[in-house]
């Protein structure tokens, strides 16, 4: 993927490698995108840093995930949903012209080649579990699945982690935009602390506030 021209769909989220989400489609210019990679099923998207994902006048984040089209419905009111997953990184060398739709001139991203830590991984995973468990306490109307099945492969492994950490947007491009896995996984590991601690907070606060019976 050296120099190669994408389509783009920037977005107000980040999306991971080895992360499936859905996302809808309702802009003509995106239609058209979705048209144009019919045979392929990919694009690639990145987070939008400042201004709205409608009718451009937005500003970009250089680093993005190509994402693969799993699947698309029609709606009736003209809008489609489509279900993607997130295949590999990759860095925007130049912006070209937004007809009719975003589109970059793109590069690849290397990630560092390096084995992963197995404690670190491990550590990783026990934490983003706790979060996750957690945060099902206090918001528990949005049914969380603590037990998720995780790859075997730790490159994936240590993606899917990222992906399942209840976490910022900021903090989701500051995870993406490191290029060695196990410096992801400790910052992972430092969002979970930190996090973990607001929820035990919110925790406490909900307690107090719990009628006496």
């Amino acid at each position: 993927m050296t120099n190669r021209e994408l389509a783009m769909f920037p977005l107000g989220m980040v999306i991971f490698p080895h992360q499936t989400v859905g996302l809808c489609v309702f802009e003509p210019r995106y239609h058209q995108l979705l048209a144009d990679v019919e045979v392929e099923q990919h694009f690639g998207t990145c987070l939008i840093e400042r201004g709205s994902d409608v009718g451009g006048q937005d500003q970009r984040t250089f680093v993005g995930t190509i994402v693969e089209i799993l699947g698309s419905h029609h709606l009736t009111n003209g809008q489609t949903l489509i279900v993607v997953e997130g295949m590999e990184c990759f860095e925007v060398g130049e912006w070209l012209v937004d007809d009719p739709y975003p589109r970059a001139r793109v590069g690849e991203r290397c990630c560092d080649d390096v084995p992963i830590e197995p404690s670190l991984l491990k550590s990783t995973e026990s934490a983003v579990r706790a979060l996750r468990n957690l945060q099902s306490e206090i918001f528990a109307d949005q049914c969380l699945q603590s037990n998720c099945a995780m790859d075997e492969d730790p490159k994936i492994r240590s993606w899917q982690l990222c992906a399942l950490t209840p976490m910022s947007i900021l903090d989701q491009f500051k995870v993406l935009s490191l290029s060695n896995p196990n410096d992801r996984l400790r910052l992972v590991a430092e969002i979970c602390c930190e996090r973990y601690g607001d929820y035990q907070r919110m925790l406490a606060v909900d307690e107090l506030r719990a009628p006496l019976t």
